[in-house]
């Protein structure tokens, strides 16, 4: 037929840790994740247990569906993510949600290694 579909719903993978998840699409040679980070995550706290890195080492492209999400670098560099904005995190980070709502995002480069064991 030419098209396919996937849904989040039904994800062929969901990778939780406390204060989130992503799920996982796979497709056409593609990863897609959507992570869902819950007021209180920050990833140096609930993800580096997890991955044992001392900063996130995944570089991330993708968009911010909801909430806000600050990110400083190793080198010291920081800026805070909203909604509707597109981004490029290169790695060496750490991040954190800011304020009382989740940050919701999809992202199109990142997913086939976030949050699992090095």
């Amino acid at each position: 037929m030419g098209v396919t579909n996937s849904d989040f719903a039904n994800p062929d993978e969901t990778r939780p840790f406390d204060n989130g998840q992503v799920k996982v699409v796979r497709m056409g040679g593609a990863t897609f994740g959507r992570y869902t980070f819950e007021p209180g995550w920050r990833w140096s706290e609930n993800v580096k247990p997890i991955v044992k890195t001392d900063s996130c080492q995944v570089h991330h492209i993708g968009y911010i569906l909801s909430g806000r999400l600050h990110v400083v670098t190793d080198d010291g560099g920081e800026a805070e993510l909203g909604a509707g904005e597109a981004y490029e995190i290169l790695p060496g980070h750490d991040g954190w949600v800011v304020g009382s709502d989740a940050v919701e995002s999809i992202e199109f480069t990142g997913a086939e290694t976030y949050a699992t064991k090095a």
